[in-house]
């Protein structure tokens, strides 16, 4: 419910770096029935790079103390995820926190717990979730028969000094203190959420394989996952940091007995892309042109201002969105590195310990 009754959700953003700025605010300003009414950030020049008059400050507890603030979309470094969000629901305020859930699973144990304990809704902001190609091909399934494999690429170019505008930027997406690992704890929940939110059943099994083939930095740049669902439904997944953007690095298919829908750029901020059906001639499938990032916050929004028109207004528990954390953390600490020599891997730093077994705290979906 919103404070004082208003038919408006008040929204605050607690970390306004690239995604925030580029993708989260634009979209929460163009929300019907919410308004921006506070932004947070402890770097200052952060929040002069935003636009508009929205009162802002690097003062978390002035923040949450905004008057008319009823939810809070979480978007700091991993391993802030869990005093940000800690803060907002012991204020009361419904959360909305960037994936991974935190930088470890203590904290993201400790984060949902804080949000159960103080009553107030929270959500993994997912926004694959929301794309229309995928709501469309969740839609198709049925005409896939029983279906067999789920595969996913989802890669990008992600240097240490990468930067989005060209200004200088802190990417903390490679450092392992921040982000607790590379590309795998960055790109990897994404697919792993989708499967689950397509098929209905999430992966219960996990292996991981790591890479750090091109960049220098002491974090993976590159992985592959396999899984199985509950069901049995096998899934591989390739994530990357070193894959240059101008080559094809976005697809998800997913394989049954009676056809196969191909997705192809539809992992990513905007809502573009491709969907065909195979069965066995292509066909190509229209869907909504709807931003993820709009339809993530459209729906939060409905739910915590009591419109959904739905019987529940959030669907998407955040205890199963800690049980893929889990998962994922788990076979991240038990992956196999190879072993560098100077033939394969010239370049390897040495080896870093296991990335769940860090205790410490990226977003750097493929653009």
């Amino acid at each position: 419910m919103t404070r004082a009754g208003s038919d408006v959700v008040g929204w605050g953003v607690a970390g306004c770096g690239w995604v925030a700025r580029d993708h989260a605010l634009p979209a929460l300003r163009a929300t019907p029935g919410a308004e921006v009414v506070a932004l947070h950030d402890r770097d200052a020049d952060a929040l002069a790079r935003v636009g508009g008059d929205t009162p802002r400050g690097t003062d978390l507890a002035a923040f949450l103390a905004t008057p008319g603030l009823d939810a809070v979309y979480v978007a700091v470094p991993n391993a802030a995820h869990r005093a940000v969000v800690e803060a907002a629901a012991g204020a009361g305020r419904a959360v909305l926190v960037e994936k991974p859930l935190a930088a470890d699973v203590a904290d993201a144990e400790a984060l949902v717990a804080a949000c159960r304990e103080a009553g107030v809704l929270l959500g993994t902001a997912y926004d694959q979730r929301w794309h229309p190609a995928h709501a469309r091909l969740r839609e198709l399934l049925p005409e896939l028969g029983t279906v067999t494999a789920v595969r996913v690429v989802y890669c990008c170019w992600l240097p240490a000094d990468w930067t989005p505008d060209g200004a200088p930027h802190d990417n903390w997406r490679v450092d392992r203190a921040r982000a607790g690992g590379g590309a795998a704890i960055d790109l990897a929940p994404h697919a792993l959420d989708l499967v689950g939110v397509l098929l209905g059943e999430d992966v219960v099994e996990l292996t991981a394989l790591l890479q750090r083939r091109v960049h220098g930095y002491p974090v993976d740049d590159g992985a592959l996952l396999a899984g199985r669902t509950a069901g049995g439904v096998l899934v591989d997944l390739h994530v990357a940091y070193n894959t240059p953007d101008a080559l094809p690095r976005r697809r998800l298919e997913v394989v049954g007995t009676r056809g196969m829908a191909v997705a192809v750029d539809t992992m990513g901020q905007t809502a573009g892309g491709s969907l065909t059906l195979h069965r066995p001639e292509p066909v190509d499938v229209p869907f909504a042109g709807t931003a993820p990032f709009a339809a993530q916050f459209a729906a939060f929004t409905a739910a915590v201002g009591g419109t959904a028109a739905v019987d529940v207004a959030w669907p998407h528990d955040p205890d199963r969105d800690l049980r893929l954390h889990r998962l994922l953390l788990r076979a991240l600490e038990d992956a196999r590195w190879p072993t560098p020599t100077a033939a394969c891997c010239p370049t390897c730093p040495p080896t870093p310990a296991p990335t769940a077994g860090t205790g410490s705290a990226g977003r750097r979906p493929a653009r």
